[in-house]
């Protein structure tokens, strides 16, 4: 596989606009048919775009907090399915940039530039929380080791080339092993049937014997032992997504309303569109929109300022700043794409129009992890000056 390498943070804007508007048009079908975007995601890798997080000293372009989360915000406006698939191979490129060893990194990162996907195999089902990892990596006498166990939501995994996975090895500590798509053992089953997000392919990874060698695997414990940004950006990203598909519902409900509603007969008005209560409400939306998009840039602002000078206090701001804007997109991406309904009227409930997969992928996506235990830390933060949890989903 050959890929074009993206240069900046210029560049690499100007390519995700051009593909959200390319992947906007086949979205609506590619949904009503869970039709999954095989070759959406070959020209992803090929774009260059999989890979802007490469530092420079390895060729890649280094892009900046700011300029990934406005890439996801842009692609999710489009297809939030799609925006999803690769939000893990980026907090797992972000593993190998952190714990790598330099053979590591040269290897994965020039793997990135020729255009290859990371996927995900992370939580599992049954456990007593999110956090209760069974996957065992087992060590062998030459070092290498022996990775069993099954994984669910493991969004990205089917499309991928290499796939993280979350495990546990000597004294329970948190490992990623890097494993190929097409490893002996490893068995990838496309059976995620959720009402929204449907061309993730979120399913599930089922691990038996699979053989890892020693340098394919990284000690993701390690990133939690001082100050980290590893949840943060992960946060950031879905985010993006929320607020992508805010946005996305919004322009698809002005749309609708220009070219298709009819006005409501007591307006006495010749257009939808100039009916001053509807006019009303899509103001009211608009806030909830630009208010959103103003959070995540001043969250990718935060994690931006922490990357420069990481410390305890700089990381906290970060994360604090995260959690708020994933608590305000997520309300906005469930509150705007249900209104979409309202002002839209009764012909947007058509089923064949589909005009329900932003509300159906906001309701999906949003149930990631819960905003209320985000409001908590940033009340906490607030009060009493407590820096929140160091793990990945904050």
């Amino acid at each position: 596989m050959t890929a074009h390498v993206i240069a900046d943070d210029t560049e690499a804007l100007a390519v995700a606009a051009a593909l959200a508007e390319e992947f906007r048009a086949g979205a609506t079908a590619r949904d009503a048919e869970r039709r999954l975007p095989r070759a959406e995601l070959d020209r992803l890798s090929a774009s260059g775009l999989l890979a802007v997080t490469v530092p420079a000293e390895h060729g890649g372009a280094d892009v900046g907090p700011q300029t990934l989360a406005e890439t996801f915000r842009l692609l999710a406006s489009a297809d939030a399915s799609l925006a999803q698939i690769p939000q893990s191979h980026f907090a797992y490129v972000n593993v190998i940039r952190r714990q790598g060893t330099e053979e590591q990194r040269k290897f994965f990162f020039a793997e990135l530039l020729s255009g290859r996907r990371l996927g995900n195999a992370q939580s599992e089902a049954g456990t007593r929380h999110v956090q209760d990892i069974r996957t065992r990596l087992a060590p062998r006498p030459d070092g290498s080791y022996v990775l069993d166990g099954v994984k669910h939501y493991s969004t990205g995994a089917l499309f991928a080339d290499w796939i993280p996975v979350l495990a546990r090895a000597e004294e329970d500590k948190l490992h990623v092993a890097y494993v190929p798509r097409d490893a002996p053992g490893l068995t990838v089953i496309d059976d995620w049937d959720g009402l929204g997000q449907r061309t993730t392919a979120s399913g599930t990874v089922r691990l038996e014997g699979v053989e890892v060698p020693a340098d394919r695997v990284l000690p993701h414990h390690l990133t939690f032992d001082g100050p980290q940004l590893h949840g943060t950006l992960a946060q950031l990203l879905h985010a993006a997504i929320d607020a992508g598909i805010a946005g996305g519902a919004l322009a698809e409900a002005a749309e609708f309303v220009r070219t298709k509603s009819r006005p409501w007969f007591e307006s006495g008005l010749d257009t939808a569109a100039e009916d001053p209560l509807l006019i009303q409400r899509f103001g009211e939306l608009a806030l909830q929109v630009r208010a959103t998009e103003a959070l995540l840039r001043e969250a990718a602002r935060a994690v931006e300022a922490a990357q420069a000078d990481l410390s305890d206090d700089s990381a906290a701001e970060a994360s604090i700043a995260v959690a708020a804007a994933k608590v305000r997109a997520a309300e906005a991406a469930v509150e705007v794409a249900s209104a979409l309904f309202e002002v839209s009227g009764t012909r947007s409930a058509l089923n064949s129009l589909n005009l329900h997969r932003h509300w159906r992928d906001a309701r999906t996506h949003t149930l990631h992890d819960p905003t209320r235990w985000k409001i908590q830390h940033i009340g906490r933060y607030v009060l009493n000056g407590t820096r929140p949890p160091r793990h990945g989903l904050l």
